[in-house]
């Protein structure tokens, strides 16, 4: 009984440790680690640092939605634009919940939310092919508080960025 007990710990930690990984296939995690400290230039338009900062990495969902507003839509279509000039470039859609219901609700939501702004993306003519998603749920949140200033910004999905030359 206690080699089965010790077995099921070390499959359980080695689960968690994997959960911790960024599961991006492209390397780093969000955009919050992805770039560390060499942001880039955010004067030159076509940095990806011009388009976490000046352009927008995120748009924000209302309570239990993945449907989105006309400010995440604005923010897409400048998106897009930076996307469709800037071809070396693919993206992973993070799709994130904040931490109310359970874990399989918000992975379930997160990726709604992933959904939702690769489909608009590509509606936009950003190739399909160029844009991946991942749903964190609430496993990754940028606040953690019980309240809904921390709940509104943990109903997100961030675009990461990666060159394809790299």
């Amino acid at each position: 009984m206690k080699k089965l007990r010790n077995a099921i710990l070390v499959s359980t930690l080695s689960i968690l440790a994997a959960c911790s990984n960024s599961g991006n296939p492209f390397g780093g995690g969000s955009n919050d680690t992805f770039f560390g400290n060499n942001m880039g230039d955010v004067s030159n338009p076509t940095s990806p640092a011009y388009f976490q900062q000046a352009i927008g990495d995120r748009v924000f969902f209302a309570i239990d939605q993945s449907s989105l507003s006309p400010e995440g839509m604005d923010l897409l279509n400048s998106q897009a634009t930076w996307l469709m000039a800037n071809g070396d470039y693919e993206i992973i859609v993070e799709g994130h919940a904040d931490e109310q219901g359970t874990r399989d609700y918000n992975v379930a939501l997160g990726a709604r939310r992933a959904n939702s702004v690769k489909e608009y993306l590509n509606s936009l003519g950003v190739a399909a092919s160029r844009i991946q998603t991942v749903s964190y749920g609430k496993e990754r949140p940028i606040e953690i508080c019980s309240k809904e200033s921390c709940y509104s910004v943990n109903r997100r999905a961030v675009t990461v960025l990666s060159n394809l030359g790299s």
